[in-house]
């Protein structure tokens, strides 16, 4: 299961993969008959799904002719958006024919090698690090990604922050990942508290997680000020984090309602080469019942996404030196 969808899963769509080709009518018509069978089945937005099959049946009826496989991937996922606004729904394209799934084995995906989008060469999300004036710390995060490719590098990061006497983590750019969302929570609240349940619709099932009780290194702790920065490019996994945050009043949110994902989905093969992106579970925080899906995360502070960092900066010093004159010692917080 992906968020870029749910936590302990990929939450972010991969694109397809680099090179296209013509994909024959026949093709096409299966992938959408395919389709139509598995949102039926296993789609989590079940108000959608007559308008969504309805859709498609329209849209196989056209087919008469090759396409390029990119761009009728491409104009399947607009038609799937415009009937359901779930951006997480969609159909990818792959030129080399996708394997079929082993029932009980690995999860499919259309890219074997996550090394461009989570690995060393965009520093497993880490863009950077900064201190900024009043020991005001400064994380700017792409990405979330899988703990086996990413944990010690954003673990080194979060010890590096639990320095400052302020945290800015800003999400502007940031479309979602995977499970080390859980381990950034870690840092920065009570070690164990609820994170998120989620349900299932084809095993018709919740599943319940927590933070963290352990956590390498330094935490920033639960007390300090902490300002998150969103913008309409804010999607899935970083909203996780975010409405999360928010909704424990841990953190204040400046910035942009963000894209409104919360449908965690699966790739499911549709023919030799595509997938269906396909939501099939929904998340769900206890302290609020509900999420952000088609919604986004409201700010607390709505600023255009350009002058998000100086607002919680401004912010974020205020708090400190308010602090600073009422007698807390900022750094004998844990």
């Amino acid at each position: 299961m992906r968020w870029l969808g749910t936590l302990g899963v990929v939450l972010l769509a991969l694109p397809s993969l680099s090179q296209a080709a013509d994909v024959d009518a026949a093709e096409q018509r299966a992938a959408l008959e395919h389709s139509i069978e598995l949102i039926e089945t296993r789609y989590v937005g079940t108000q959608h799904i007559d308008r969504l099959t309805a859709v498609l049946r329209a849209l196989a009826l056209e087919l008469d002719q090759e396409r390029d496989g990119e761009e009728f991937a491409a104009m399947v996922t607009q038609r799937l958006r415009e009937a359901s606004g779930d951006g997480h729904l969609g159909l990818s394209y792959s030129e080399q024919p996708i394997a079929d799934p082993v029932e009980g084995g690995e999860q499919l995906t259309l890219n074997d090698d996550f090394e461009e989008w989570y690995g060393a060469g965009v520093n497993n999300g880490v863009q950077k690090i900064e201190r900024l004036e009043d020991n005001v710390m400064l994380l700017d995060l792409r990405v979330f990604p899988p703990p086996s490719m990413g944990a010690e590098t954003i673990a080194a990061a979060m010890n590096t922050v639990a320095q400052g006497d302020a945290l800015i983590i800003d999400l502007r750019k940031n479309g979602g990942g995977a499970e080390t969302v859980l381990l950034v929570m870690g840092y920065l609240v009570e070690p164990g508290s609820p994170f998120m349940s989620t349900y299932n619709r084809p095993r018709d099932e919740w599943t319940h997680e927590s933070v963290p009780a352990w956590v390498p290194g330094k935490r920033f702790g639960s007390d300090k000020p902490l300002y998150i920065l969103t913008s309409r490019r804010t999607f899935s996994a970083a909203e996780a984090l975010a409405y999360s945050l928010q909704a424990m009043g841990r953190a204040t949110i400046v910035g942009e309602v963000t894209g409104g994902g919360a449908h965690p989905f699966e790739y499911r093969k549709v023919s030799t080469h595509f997938a269906l992106d396909l939501p099939e579970a929904m998340s769900r925080h206890p302290l609020t019942g509900t999420n952000w899906q088609d919604v986004g995360v409201k700010p607390d502070v709505e600023v255009p996404r350009e002058e998000a960092l100086e607002v919680a900066l401004r912010l974020a010093r205020e708090e400190i030196r308010g602090r600073s004159a009422s007698g807390s010692d900022l750094r004998s917080l844990p």
